[in-house]
Parts: C-alpha cells; sequence; structure tokens
C-alpha cells in the first residue's frame, strides 16, 4: 500500500513524505518575464508523478521547467503530465588558454577600452545593461535568451560591478560581459555590444580580457548557455574553441 503523502509545506514548496521522512521535493518560482518555472527531486517515479499532480493542480497556466535533452526518462516524466518543447539552448564548454581561443591578439578597436571584471561604475553600467536588454527584447526577443540570464532589471535591484567587465567608448559603455564567479568552472551568464558597436571586435576582445585573465588565475575552462536561435552567438563560441557538451530544453504545459 503507498503511504506516500503529499504536503504543500510553504508558498511554492511541496514535500512528498513517507513514514515522516522527505522522500521528495517540488519548487514553483516565477522568474522576472513573468514565466512559473516548476522543479521536482524525487527518487522514485511514482513519487515524481505524486508530487507533479498536487504541484499542477494547485498552479496556474503556463508552466515551464528545463530539463536535459539527453536525460530521457525526466523528459518523459513531463512529457507525461503534457509538457512539450518550447526552446533549446546549447550548453558550452569554453577554453580559457589563449592558445586554444586563438583570442591572444584580440584587441578592441580604435577608441575602445575594456574595462576589467569589476572595474565599471555602477550607473553607466545599469544603462548600459537596460539599453541592451530593449534591443534584445525588440530583435531576437528575450525568451531566447538563456533561462537563467535575468530579462530585466528594476529600480531595486543591485547590479553588481564585480561580475561584469565592459567596453568603453569615451564617457559611454559599448558593451559588457556577465561572469558568474562559480567555483571551479566561472559562467558566462551574458556577452552583449550595442546595436551601433556591433561587428566590430568588441564582442572578441572582451571574450579575450575574462578569459585571459581567467586563464592567468590557473582556471581552465567557463561554462556558457546560448539560446538554439542565438545564431551570432553560437557563432561567437564555435570560433574560439568552445565545445558544446549538452542541450538544454525549455518545456511548457499550456
Amino acid at each position: 500500500m503507498d503511504t506516500t503523502k503529499i504536503t504543500h509545506v510553504a508558498d511554492g514548496h511541496w514535500h512528498a513524505l513517507e513514514d515522516d521522512q522527505v522522500v521528495g521535493r517540488g519548487e514553483a518560482w516565477s522568474r522576472h518575464d513573468g514565466r512559473l518555472f516548476l522543479s521536482i527531486d524525487a527518487w522514485h517515479d511514482t513519487t515524481f508523478d505524486q508530487l507533479a499532480a498536487a504541484m499542477l493542480a494547485d498552479l496556474p497556466r503556463p508552466l515551464h521547467t528545463m530539463v536535459d535533452a539527453d536525460d530521457l526518462a525526466l523528459k518523459s516524466q513531463w512529457e507525461r503530465r503534457g509538457f512539450t518543447a518550447l526552446r533549446s539552448e546549447f550548453v558550452y564548454r569554453v577554453p580559457t588558454d589563449p592558445g586554444l581561443t586563438g583570442l591572444g591578439p584580440a584587441r578592441p578597436p580604435h577608441g575602445v577600452t575594456i574595462l576589467p571584471l569589476g572595474a565599471a561604475e555602477k550607473d553607466p553600467l545599469r544603462e548600459l545593461d537596460r539599453t541592451i536588454r530593449a534591443e534584445v527584447e525588440a530583435t531576437l526577443g528575450w525568451r531566447e535568451m538563456p533561462a537563467e540570464v535575468l530579462p530585466r532589471l528594476d529600480d531595486a535591484t543591485v547590479i553588481d560591478p564585480t561580475k561584469y567587465a565592459v567596453a568603453a567608448e569615451g564617457d559611454r559603455y559599448v558593451g559588457l560581459m556577465r561572469v558568474a564567479p562559480v567555483p571551479r568552472q566561472p559562467r558566462i551568464g551574458l556577452i552583449a555590444v550595442r546595436a551601433d558597436r556591433q561587428r566590430r571586435g568588441i564582442a572578441r576582445a572582451l571574450l579575450a580580457d575574462v578569459l585571459g585573465s581567467l586563464h592567468r588565475a590557473g582556471v581552465g575552462t567557463a561554462s556558457a548557455e546560448v539560446g538554439a536561435a542565438n545564431a551570432a552567438a553560437d557563432a561567437l563560441f564555435t570560433t574560439i574553441g568552445a565545445q558544446r557538451v549538452g542541450t538544454n530544453l525549455e518545456v511548457v504545459l499550456h
């Protein structure tokens, strides 16, 4: 007889209990663009199904989650609940050694200076961030960006200059690269250049500066996610010797 009990323990949190022991957890949270995402961590398929049933009964549609495209069992579990593929993003392992990336000689164009991680000023960095996000939304669309990249900043959001390298042209910032300091393998969260300054080598110069500094610090690789629809970003990472090591799928239940 199944003795599993599903309990809604807090807002956005569910537990599966057997004999008062937690055997599975579910979580739901809203991302900044309003998408509601789910995750379930359970040892057994039946526990997963019970948690999913309880969560889907309580939550509004649409609902989203991310799965590794190679994890066929997990993908099947969500499909059984009616989820279908919405978009995909490629996961890259990026070398930092200039001898492998070919970025050793990469220099910014005339009049552009690269400010290393932590050197940017907060206000002009925030202004550039907002400009780039508006340009992305007007062209590719922010939903095609990696799911972990915040879609917008509001006045209450504190932008952390220590995570950004910036390309400056005079007193104006024209490009940025965000790096999350994940232990052992830092994560490139975003690299972008203002639309009127693209195709001048600024993105490559940012990569050269950041990856070069990581290499000198003894870090061999970084990671990055690139939306499958973002052909320009995919080509950029391919040309510097990045290896595609996986694919994430965003699946949705309408």
